[in-house]
């Protein structure tokens, strides 16, 4: 049976699929044959993927470069007998571990959603009786029967089919149900074109049908999908990638100088014990032990300001990826679009009119000529024209706390939304003209008829909607725009009209009507065949979101491109892209689309190109829809992937940041996203971008703020190896500076406000380091301002008769005190304090005033004495301490105001 599996069943005639599948239309499948195939196939599921447990999660919190050498430090202390400075390395290995495993992202559930999508019963035809069984027990070869309301079970090629519907959106980002044929089709259809298959997941919500079973499981479409899950690599952020390269080369560094320092040291005489003690102090110093929570932190920070803003983050590293994002990839149906079905134009009489508004609410707009500034409401032939498309109607639309919605097929609640627009009731105009019969629409004719009764003698009404190269064929006159005398049809005025709407990517219906005496027999198809009264024609389109074209508009201007990835037509893609100024789509010129097929063509090189330059694709695979993410990013961007359905979820799961819708969202598409947006609207990916900058402005702060201290630190204890003194520090003094000042002053920054113009900047360039020329020299600058304060103030004390203890206590309090005024220099990176305003952020002076705090505490409390080795100190040291904070503070911003001075030059 393998050979089966990939056999293009929409190309094949309906009688060869089921002498292939060696079934049976009339009785299906005897018992026997099912447990041998389903004992082969297994059972309709999709199998789940393998995550990792909470064990290996946290035990994976350790597997990071610095932390190794965290660790070996420790063991060599506790095999030096040094309880208290292993004891601390320990703990602070310990603290960012749980820190880390706490605010990781859950497992990722895309899988398990998609197997739950699959949970369902199905009608079945075996050994000649209908039944109804669990999808699960699913075989290839079953024959199964649908109807509107029916979750599709499995990938079905169908046999027969009576004016069956199916929303395929979820799978193909098609915004309509697709009306299902069983006729052969073309061998290179693509799958959003297949009408006579239908797929697993999707919804029946009309008509009904019978088919045969192709796939099941893993084989299906959604299963293949889900494969596609599995086997898609999740990368790693752009700050992420540069703390790992960082964390390698310091690593490296630290190792090597750690090696020559002890081997200076045994040089110059001293103890193997002592040049142990001074590599640990090293190592320590060198390492930035606060940064992995900080950036926790930070970004958690970031995920609670971004749900204020309607942006929920499922993983963390999404928040600065966000801040560096270069592309925006967007699905359109319920993205940039309300995936609300809305009449745009009616022609009606000759004359065309616009309806404004967008979704289901008819308080959002009005109907108006195209040709002046008036209410066109007041026209008898459009009062016809949307009288037909309220009557001749099967759909409810309803209000319910706020929100209207549609009982039934989007396109005719658009019709019922348009006639409201216009000033008329369904229900008033159903109890004044009762329905007495219909006709419901048939793929084969191509459209619905209702028959009404006038009363009082007159006769009734047949009210027509359906296609207009259907109905255009059976009129012979044209409603004129008096909306009583009838008129020669103008068939080609109607056609040009028809181009007019079409193009703009809008699906039109054309409206017809015929008296017929009053009678009891109803109507019937002969009854329509001739001898119709044209009425006029609606265009509807499901219209772009308003934020979204805003939302937009600011994407590009802070250098984000934005490009539409649908399943949807060209046509509405293309018009779709026009209306919210997709590059390369301005004014009212062709919109460059690639098609689906187009894009099977490229080869990979030509698919990067056609990825860079094309701004729209239409009739999008799954596949490709994660090609083009992925072509993008060989380009070297980073790629956001925003969707809402089950074909959206490899390309979000592949892309550097993926977004879901929150109402709308399939939970296959919110499981594989980062982040999900709770109103749907795309205007939210935009303030989320806002943020991102924001977040990565403060984190940049962060390491600017942090590296100085590693590295004076580290030549602290270097200076003092290469000139044979006393080590000015210890490392447990050193854990001790770089735990609580990471705690109480450099997260501080977290809590920065964004600086003005965020947002009319461009991205970061990926390649771009995080730290510039500019700020690596700052770095610099602060490391070895701090080597010689406490290099220079230790120093000092001994020579006035300071014991080393006390000389130490010193040291480590400059360390702080100069880390304290560095944290006010580092609120803007650029900016003056003055600049940015002093009261800006009030928790940098909490944090100050807490550390300070500590300090007095570690100087002057006897149990903290014991433990860190230190001493009190007189006023005359602390005069001499704040005199170095403040010159620090004072450099660091005469150097902004002369490097702001260089940058305009």
């Amino acid at each position: 049976m393998d050979n089966l599996i990939s056999k293009h069943w929409h190309h094949l005639p309906a009688d060869e699929v089921v002498d292939l599948l060696e079934s049976n239309t009339a009785k299906g499948l005897d018992l026997f044959e099912v447990k041998h195939r389903f004992e082969y196939f297994g059972p309709n599921t999709i199998t789940p993927g393998k995550g990792k447990g909470p064990l290996l999660r946290f035990l994976l919190q350790f597997h990071q470069p610095l932390i190794y050498i965290l660790i070996v430090s420790g063991v060599i202390t506790a095999g030096l007998r040094e309880w208290v400075d292993s004891g601390v390395i320990f703990g602070v290995v310990l603290v960012n571990a749980i820190i880390g495993f706490i605010q990781e992202a859950k497992a990722v559930n895309a899988l398990a959603a998609l197997a739950r999508t699959m949970t369902t019963e199905a009608t079945v035809l075996r050994q000649g009786e209908k039944k109804r069984i669990s999808a699960t027990e699913l075989v290839v070869g079953d024959i199964v029967f649908l109807q509107g309301g029916d979750k599709v079970p499995a990938d079905m090629r169908l046999l027969q089919v009576r004016e069956l519907q199916v929303d395929e959106s979820a799978l193909t980002g098609e915004s309509l149900p697709v009306a299902k044929t069983g006729g052969q089709l073309a061998h290179d259809t693509v799958l959003a074109d297949r009408g006579n298959m239908a797929y697993a997941s999707t919804l029946a919500t009309y008509g009904q049908g019978m088919g045969i079973v192709i796939a099941t499981g893993d084989h299906t479409e959604v299963g293949r999908i889900s494969q596609l899950i599995s086997t898609t690599k999740e990368l790693e952020t752009p700050l992420t990638r540069k703390i790992a390269h960082f964390s390698n080369i310091l690593l490296y560094a630290i190792l090597a100088l750690a090696a020559v320092t002890v081997l200076v040291g045994l040089v110059r005489g001293q103890t193997l014990f002592d040049m142990f003690m001074a590599a640990v102090a090293l190592a320590v110093g060198a390492i930035p032990e606060g940064l992995p929570a900080a950036v926790t932190v930070t970004l958690a920070i970031g995920v609670s300001r971004m749900a204020k803003r309607n942006a929920i983050i499922r993983k963390l590293p999404a928040v600065e990826t966000l801040g560096s994002t270069t592309v925006i990839c967007t699905d359109k149906t319920g993205t940039l679009t309300e995936n609300q079905m809305t009449v745009k134009a009616i022609v009606a009489g000759g004359i065309r009119y616009e309806v404004s508004g967008g979704g289901y609410n008819p308080a959002g707009g009005g109907i108006r000529r195209q040709d002046q500034a008036g209410d066109g409401a007041a026209s008898p032939a459009l009062a016809e024209c949307l009288r037909a498309g309220a009557l001749c109607n099967d759909s409810v639309l309803a209000e319910k706390e706020g929100v209207w919605q549609v009982h039934g097929d989007p396109t005719e609640g658009a019709l019922l939304v348009s006639a409201l627009k216009g000033g008329h009731e369904p229900a008033r105009l159903l109890a004044e003209t009762p329905r007495i019969d219909a006709i419901p629409f048939e793929s084969d004719y191509q459209y619905m008829a209702t028959l009404h009764e006038a009363g009082g003698g007159r006769p009734c009404t047949i009210y027509l909607k359906g296609a207009a190269e259907a109905l255009l064929p059976k009129c012979d006159f044209s409603l004129a725009a008096d909306g009583s005398s009838r008129v020669a049809l103008a068939a080609d005025d109607i056609a040009r009209r028809i181009e007019e709407l079409t193009s703009a990517g809008q699906r039109v219906l054309a409206f017809a009507r015929k008296e017929l005496p009053e009678n009891g027999r109803g109507v019937t198809h002969e009854d329509v065949a001739a001898g119709l009264t044209f009425i006029g024609l609606q265009g509807m389109i499901d219209p772009p979101r308003e934020a979204a074209v805003s939302a937009v508009k600011i994407c590009q201007a802070a250098g984000v491109a934005v490009k539409m990835i649908t399943g949807d037509h060209p046509l509405t893609a293309a018009a779709i892209a026009r209306q919210v100024g997709l590059a390369g789509a301005a004014g009212t010129g062709k919109v460059p689309v690639l098609t689906g097929r187009e894009l099977a063509g490229l080869t990979d090189s030509q698919l990067i190109d056609a990825a860079e330059n094309t701004a729209v694709f239409a009739r999008a695979t799954p596949e490709q829809k994660l090609r083009l993410v992925e072509a993008l990013q060989a380009r070297g961007h980073v790629v956001a992937m925003t969707g809402d359905g089950v074909n959206d979820a490899p390309a979000l799961k592949r892309a550097d940041i993926g977004v879901a819708m929150g109402i709308t969202g399939t939970e296959v598409a919110k499981e594989a996203a980062d982040m999900v947006l709770t109103d749907d609207n795309f205007s939210s990916i935009e303030a989320a971008v806002e943020e991102g900058r924001g977040v990565f402005d403060n984190l940049t702060k962060f390491i600017v703020w942090t590296l100085p201290t590693n590295l004076g630190e580290g030549l602290v204890i270097l200076v003092a190896i290469f000139l044979g003194v006393t080590l000015p520090i210890l490392p447990v003094q050193i854990l001790w500076i770089n735990m609580t000042t990471a705690g109480f002053l450099g997260l501080m920054l977290a809590f920065e406000p964004k600086e003005p113009g965020i947002m009319q900047r461009p991205p970061r360039n990926p390649a771009t380091p995080i730290l510039t020329r500019t700020l690596s020299f700052r770095i610099v600058l602060v490391g070895g301002l701090l080597l010689i304060a406490a290099f220079g103030l230790f120093e000092w004390e001994l020579a006035t008769g300071a014991s080393v203890v006390r000389a130490r206590t010193v040291a480590v309090n400059v360390f702080v005190v100069i880390e304290l005024f560095y944290l006010f220099n580092c609120r803007s990176l650029s900016k003056s304090i003055s600049q940015l305003g002093l009261l800006t952020n009030m928790w940098a002076f909490g944090g100050a005033a807490a550390m300070l705090l500590l300090q007095i505490l570690y100087t002057y409390l006897p149990v903290m004495n014991r433990l860190f080795q230190s001493e009190p100190i007189g006023l005359v040291a602390w005069g001499k301490i704040v005199a170095a904070g403040l010159l620090t503070y004072i450099i660091v911003e005469v150097e902004k105001i002369l490097w702001q001075r260089s940058a305009r030059h």
